[in-house]
């Protein structure tokens, strides 16, 4: 219909995206699929982010996050969880990598020197 690419919205199971990749090439949409990634920095948002973006948090990580003292072992957590999926990610075939930073890029810029 003339998309050049398609980006994800954020999520934390790259099962899921690999589920939707795989689901598009059958279905003949052979453009690259970009993964859409946001680092959890709260504990608010294992409530606040699955009720406007109607996603799915693991249980792991949601325990993890639970876990946590405060919100700088979340950030700690967060980060951690989402270097893994993009190495995941990165594995699988992702053409590139899109992250939700949310006006908050120190995240993110932690994530990506892990990569490089």
């Amino acid at each position: 219909m003339g998309a050049e690419f398609i980006v994800t919205q954020m999520f934390f199971n790259v099962d899921k995206y690999k589920e939707f990749v795989t689901k598009c090439r059958d279905n003949g949409i052979h453009v690259p699929i970009i993964p859409g990634l946001k680092p959890l920095t709260t504990k608010k948002q294992l409530v606040t982010l699955p009720r406007i973006f109607h996603l799915d948090i693991p249980e792991e990580l949601s325990d993890a996050v639970a876990a946590c003292k405060n919100n700088a072992d979340v950030r700690q957590v967060g980060e951690e969880w989402l270097v893994q999926q993009c190495q995941e990610l990165i594995k699988f075939g992702a053409p590139v990598l899109h992250f939700y930073t949310m006006s908050n890029p120190g995240p993110t810029k932690k994530i990506v020197e892990k990569l490089a």
